[in-house]
């Protein structure tokens, strides 16, 4: 059985399309589920949104349980949140951080993200189009990475 990718969201992501339009565009969170379904080509996926902190939390720990990689926007959680970022590192697989705008190229309070130093990589500043490029980036990384071992 193939694991899915992970493909997770943080506050306030549940408001594209209407939430800073000159920042994050006018695609909706369901446009980009959409989007990342057809760039998965088949591949399964669980694609989620909280405003929740231990939300997130419990599905790295899902996922560190059964998926084949984690594509996280942790949205204002990759600023504040140390306690993703330590669930995050304890996930084996790839990790790709993603932000729809260039967070370098905002104010100073969003240039240390907490997230980038454990993620396998980082995408940001590609809008909404970032989603489906971080699908197939997983595909190709989960290709290269050795399968765990079987259980006994």
């Amino acid at each position: 059985m193939t694991m899915p990718i992970y493909i997770l969201n943080g506050p306030n992501l549940n408001r594209l399309g209407t939430r800073e339009p000159d920042i994050y565009g006018h695609t909706t969170l369901a446009e980009v589920e959409a989007m990342c379904v057809e760039a998965a080509h088949g591949h399964p996926m669980v694609f989620r949104q909280s405003n929740r902190e231990y939300e997130l939390i419990d599905w790295v720990h899902e996922a560190i349980d059964g998926g084949s990689g984690i594509i996280i926007n942790p949205a204002a959680f990759t600023f504040t949140s140390m306690a993703i970022m330590d669930a995050v590192k304890m996930f084996p697989r790839p990790v790709i951080e993603l932000h729809i705008s260039n967070i370098h190229r905002r104010e100073a309070i969003y240039h240390k993200s907490y997230f980038s130093p454990v993620a396998t990589a980082v995408i940001a500043g590609l809008g909404t189009n970032g989603y489906p490029i971080a699908v197939r980036a997983m595909l190709d990384m989960i290709a290269k990475t050795p399968a765990p071992p079987a259980s006994t």
